[in-house]
């Protein structure tokens, strides 16, 4: 059975760190592309960041030099490193497994970044 855990959300001042993680079972991980979203309250689920089989990333315009996906296949799990953290980031984190047709997501875990 296909499934993403997320984990390593919290609460976080402004200018913190966070370190998302994603473990992916029942799925041929090293093959798919791997992507973080997330969903601010009364807004619609955003890209964050996305990377390749290969390690080409993708990002948000709003989250370049703050935030670093990696992915290391022999653990089935993908990262997110954010650092610079604003309470604009706050939202719920998705993790997410697509090829071609066929996608993934995670049940997500709660970012606060607050004073």
């Amino acid at each position: 059975q296909e499934q993403l855990v997320e984990s390593g959300g919290g609460l976080v001042q402004p200018g913190g760190s966070l370190r998302l993680s994603c473990a992916a079972s029942g799925i041929p991980f090293s093959i798919y592309v791997m992507g973080w979203y997330r969903q601010a309250p009364g807004k619609q689920r955003e890209l964050v960041a996305t990377i390749t089989s290969r390690g080409n990333t993708n990002y948000a315009d709003s989250v370049k030099g703050r935030f670093t996906i990696s992915r290391d296949n022999a653990k089935n799990t993908v990262y997110l490193q954010m650092n610079s953290l604003t309470p604009e980031d706050t939202a719920v984190y998705y993790c997410n497994a697509k090829i071609v047709a066929m996608s993934y997501w995670g049940q997500g875990t709660q970012v606060t970044v607050s004073s």
